[in-house]
């Protein structure tokens, strides 16, 4: 069995959501891929709980001390001298000034825009894209408020800044739906505005180009998507388990409800998931939700983002984000 190595991983950020900016810092001459591009940590030491890692590393690179921390994304990389687990956390605040203190220099990068620094370490490079990922993750509801006023909740909430929306509405009939789909691309390229991006798979830069600052996702139908121009496509949970690959769109999300869906999510090499429901809903007011303590477990190793899903409301993003979510996902609770 190989060993491995655990390291933590900090991603510093300042300013808010719409224009976010995350922290990298340069490997020093000799130390292994000197001169690349990395998230400040560290592994860990013996003893040591995984914050008390990160707290440690960052006051050694950065000279900086941190203790609310964000758990988030887990992944695993081999490079020819180890094999690390490497856990990434959020940070919105620290006591001290950032200085390049064990690291050659260090810069501010724009989230979802081109890195201006390069090489980047290779093990980093998903997470420069997951960095893309708005914090809410919003679900149409056509079949509850109806075609028009949903549109009108469309258009308010692309105006006021949301940028990641999910057409569901599978009960629409089918050449109502695609209407709809057709209205909302509409709005959406009101908003068109792009951003050049660099995409990796599996941890290996294979495309460049250019995302879409507002990207629609078709809910579980890869033709409709297509034949409305639509660059994102969300996966049920079924059929997550039916494909043989990823499908060929700019986003791909899936619906997840297990570990199980979660592996197989990421070994499709999807974006991002939803995980739940984690409490009761509205359409499901007696089943019980995963809750709080069983959404930490299960997304504790998620190489994705993750969004929580189920009876949130956009006031529990925080509480969210602290149980190791990417953000949530609302179908009523938004704007």
């Amino acid at each position: 069995m190989t060993e491995i190595t655990e390291v933590v991983a900090a991603v510093l950020l300042r300013g808010d959501a719409a224009a976010s900016e995350f922290l990298l810092a340069q490997r020093p001459p000799g130390k292994v891929y000197a001169g690349s591009w990395e998230f400040p940590g560290g592994t860990v030491a013996p003893g040591e709980t995984l914050h008390q890692a990160l707290v440690r590393e960052l006051q050694e690179e950065l000279g900086i001390t941190v203790n609310d921390v964000w758990p988030w994304v887990c992944c695993e990389f081999t490079y020819p001298h180890a094999t690390v687990r490497l856990r990434f956390y959020r940070i919105h605040a620290w006591q001290g000034a950032i200085a390049a203190i064990e690291h050659s220099a260090f810069a501010w990068l724009k989230a979802g825009a081109a890195a201006c620094v390069e090489p980047i370490l290779p093990a980093n490079g998903p997470i420069l894209q997951a960095l893309a990922l708005p914090p809410v993750y919003a679900l149409s509801n056509a079949e509850e408020n109806g075609v028009e006023a949903e549109l009108l909740r469309i258009e308010r909430a692309l105006a006021g800044g949301l940028r990641l929306l999910q057409l569901r509405d599978k009960t629409l009939a089918p050449a109502r739906r695609a209407e709809f789909a057709r209205a909302v691309m509409a709005l959406a390229r009101r908003y068109e505005r792009y951003e050049r991006y660099e995409r990796y798979e599996r941890y290996e830069r294979y495309e460049e180009g250019c995302a879409p600052r507002v990207c629609v996702l078709i809910n579980d139908d890869q033709e409709l998507a297509r034949s409305v121009g639509a660059r994102g496509l969300h996966l049920s949970s079924q059929q997550l388990w039916q494909l043989d690959c990823r499908p060929d769109f700019a986003r791909v999300a899936a619906s997840c409800h297990s570990a199980a869906d979660l592996a197989r999510a990421a070994q499709l090499g999807l974006d991002f998931v939803v995980l739940g429901p984690l409490l009761p809903t509205l359409s499901h007011p007696g089943a019980a939700g995963l809750g709080w303590a069983e959404f930490s477990r299960l997304v504790e190793r998620s190489p994705l983002p993750v969004y929580a899903l189920g009876g949130l409301q956009p006031e529990m993003l925080e509480t969210a984000c602290r149980a190791g979510a990417h953000g949530v996902a609302l179908m009523r609770g938004w704007r």
